[in-house]
């Protein structure tokens, strides 16, 4: 039963401390795989955080990043309190203030969590994609030839207006980044790189570090210049960049049903590691 004390209200700067306090509890939080930490999102839209007497006992965050796409970044609450009651009071409030602010909105997640995924079906949020992960083979793909009249360069700050151009063509407006999000993931980069040739830039990717290698985080290519090779060839540079990929492992990421972008990667020498993400939506049209 839900407890009348609780009460909902807006994320403020002073809630930073108690909600890193409740991110601490991995086993009760659930955060996006993001290039901002979920408390940077403090102070922005569809931030809120259930209070119990004043203290901070769990925390809902969706920003509207890209406009329209409310990614889950992040839900986390005391692990004394049932995540089903953290939960249902915070949504309750979200879902009508995100909704009377803009109808069209979109409130997704990408699950890493079983209970997650639990808690979102019961709240009538739908699957919509899978994210699978790959990993570069042992065995090194043929040598690529760089495409005529193409060339490859790192990436520069005044590149950015142009690869969010670029990044809106080439994934659409569900997936596409903001102009801040590649701006913070270029600033994160181990590698970064656009291809272009006398028309300006054609492609680019943005590449991370991790404990175990690198992650080629995002890899897009202008639609009308797509088949051209540009793709492999960015992601070849990566790997000469990288040195021996047999002892700097490179992983990628892709929505399941993206057959080209799977049919390049598996040229390229990726393999499916089995392990996946799902995506789950929730819209005005699409509940029930």
């Amino acid at each position: 039963m839900i407890q009348l004390h609780l009460q909902v209200r807006r994320a403020t700067a002073q809630d930073h401390r108690p909600i890193a306090n409740l991110i601490f509890h991995e086993v009760s939080t659930h955060r996006h795989l993001d290039w901002r930490s979920a408390l940077e999102w403090i102070g922005e839209q569809n931030f809120w955080v259930l209070e119990d007497h004043g203290l901070v006992t769990a925390a809902f965050a969706c920003p509207e990043e890209p406009r329209n796409v409310a990614w889950i970044r992040l839900f986390t609450h005391h692990p004394q309190l049932p995540s089903i009651e953290a939960w249902s009071m915070l949504w309750e409030v979200a879902r009508a203030e995100i909704f009377s602010a803009n109808p069209q909105a979109q409130v997704s997640a990408i699950i890493l969590k079983q209970w997650f995924q639990t808690l979102l079906l019961s709240n009538e949020f739908e699957p919509k994609q899978e994210i699978v992960l790959l990993r570069l083979n042992a065995a090194s793909p043929a040598a690529p030839i760089l495409p005529h009249g193409v060339r490859i360069r790192p990436m520069l700050q005044n590149d950015l207006p142009t690869v969010t151009a670029l990044d809106m063509a080439a994934f659409g407006d569900f997936w596409c980044n903001t102009q801040d999000a590649l701006q913070r993931a270029h600033a994160q980069a181990v590698h970064a790189t656009v291809a272009e040739d006398d028309a300006g830039i054609i492609g680019y990717q943005i590449s991370k570090g991790n404990p175990f290698g690198a992650h080629l985080a995002r890899l897009g290519v202008q639609p009308e210049a797509q088949g051209r090779g540009v793709g492999s060839a960015l992601v070849h540079e990566l790997i000469h960049k990288l040195g021996s990929h047999s002892s700097v492992p490179l992983s990628v990421n892709t929505q399941g049903d993206n057959a080209a972008s799977l049919a390049l990667y598996k040229k390229l020498g990726f393999v499916r590691t089995g392990e996946y993400f799902p995506v789950f939506m929730y819209s005005q049209k699409g509940s029930r």
